[in-house]
């Protein structure tokens, strides 16, 4: 399950984008298309991996990918302040992610 939050950042990465740069019809629907999918996968995801966890690093992974794609794609200005805060931002991910888990929680009906 772990797969599709990865696959969600990536499609995060994309819609966000899109928010900043889509100026055409089809730029806008692809950025549409980008929040359906990814949403869709973080919520089907989040049924059975802890909530929290999913979330955290689902947003962790488009701060990241949308940083990256700004910097290389945009020309986007990039600092060693901004470095430091992306390794930390993802030390406290794969942290968080190491000290939860993959408990399932039983639901009562």
């Amino acid at each position: 399950m772990w797969i599709l939050v990865i696959i969600a950042g990536i499609f995060e990465v994309g819609w966000a984008t899109g928010l900043k740069y889509a100026s055409t019809p089809l730029e806008w629907s692809l950025t549409v298309v980008g929040i359906i999918v990814s949403f869709t996968l973080l919520i089907r995801a989040a049924t059975v991996l802890p909530t929290s966890t999913v979330y955290a690093i689902f947003v962790a992974l488009g701060t990241v990918g949308t940083i990256f794609v700004d910097i290389l794609i945009f020309q986007a200005p990039f600092n060693m302040a901004m470095l430091f805060f992306i390794f930390l931002l993802l030390v406290g991910v794969l942290g968080l992610k190491l000290v939860t888990g993959d408990k399932k929680i039983e639901r009562g009906h």
